[in-house]
């Protein structure tokens, strides 16, 4: 008996999601960075096993949008619960209490900038009927195990889960027992797609990524929310001077202000050759041959507040529709 199966991974910015899609899957499929949101698109990773095939969707943080680029971001991951076969709603066990409360009855927890967002994700599980389960992540920074149990009994307090299951997607702890009770709980059926295959995402959409990983990471707080990169030529064609495979690639940074465009930048071009470099390194290792990187910044002036530019980006091909 083969299973097949679609499973979202879902909750707040940073509470490992990304982390733990490319455990599952085996490859670096998510790009993770320190900084909420890096999670823009809806990302499928693909896990094979002798029980049947597994696909993941990697979805974007849910949180309080205020602008076209986060309310599409969050669009994309609401409708994932209506596509899937099961959901993952993924928390983080360093926080010490999850904000499931009614806001008008806790004045003191409005401090915390992501208050109501936890009553609002589960508001929604209730609302589907995809079996959801919860998975307690980063359990590995908690000492002892017996503190984990207030905070899963707080969250069961908002739905019913099928199953809680406390992991850390960072060592590995408790994965093969959550992977066990995905399978169980997927339909019978073949697989979908090739065993060899780890994501259906183009490569150019991968390059894109990992280039934008690395301005997030070395721009940190500057920029990150208002980047994003286009991979122009996509050449497979080219050899290097051994007659090796050489791919050369072009992809476009694209900021909102010209002020960050300075950032990228960098005195003397060096911020722009430091990400490019770092970025090659990361593409190589993707693509498994040597990369020539060319890289371009550009001013889109506050694209991510206006939906078409949002779109013409590339955010939001998933929706069935306009937001």
């Amino acid at each position: 008996m083969s299973r097949f199966g679609m499973v979202a991974l879902v909750g707040r910015p940073n509470v490992g999601k990304s982390t733990l899609m490319n455990h599952l899957v085996g490859e670096k499929i998510s790009i993770t960075t320190p900084v909420a949101q890096t999670t823009r698109n809806q990302i499928r990773g693909i896990q094979n096993h002798p029980e049947g095939q597994i696909v993941y969707l990697d979805t974007p943080g849910i949180h309080k949008a205020r602008n076209p680029l986060n309310q599409t971001m969050v669009n994309v991951a609401w409708q994932a619960l209506d596509e899937v076969d099961l959901v993952l709603y993924l928390v983080d066990a360093t926080r010490p209490d999850p904000q499931i409360a009614d806001v008008d009855q806790r004045d003191e927890q409005r401090r915390d900038p992501g208050f109501g967002e936890d009553a609002m994700i589960l508001s929604r599980l209730q609302q589907v009927e995809t079996p959801y389960f919860l998975v307690v992540n980063k359990v590995d920074q908690i000492e002892p195990k017996s503190r984990l149990l207030p905070l899963m009994q707080r969250y069961n307090e908002g739905a019913s889960f099928k199953e809680v299951i406390p992991i850390s997607a960072a060592t590995g702890e408790n994965v093969d027992q959550l992977i066990q009770q995905i399978i169980q709980v997927l339909p019978e059926g073949p697989p979908l797609f090739p065993p060899d295959y780890a994501t259906d995402r183009a490569e150019r959409f991968l390059v894109a990524e990992l280039i934008r990983e690395q301005l997030i990471l070395l721009t940190r707080q500057e920029l990150p929310h208002s980047c994003a990169v286009v991979v122009g030529e996509f050449d497979e064609t080219r050899r290097d001077e051994q007659d090796r495979p050489l791919i050369r690639i072009e992809a476009t940074i694209i900021v909102e202000r010209d002020s960050q465009k300075g950032i990228v930048i960098g005195k003397r071009g060096e911020m722009l050759k430091q990400v490019g470099q770092r970025a090659r390194e990361e593409i190589e290792r993707l693509l498994g041959c040597h990369v020539f990187l060319k890289l371009w910044v550009r001013v889109d002036k506050n694209w991510s507040r206006d939906f078409s530019s949002v779109r013409r980006l590339g955010y939001g091909d998933e929706l069935e529709q306009e937001p």
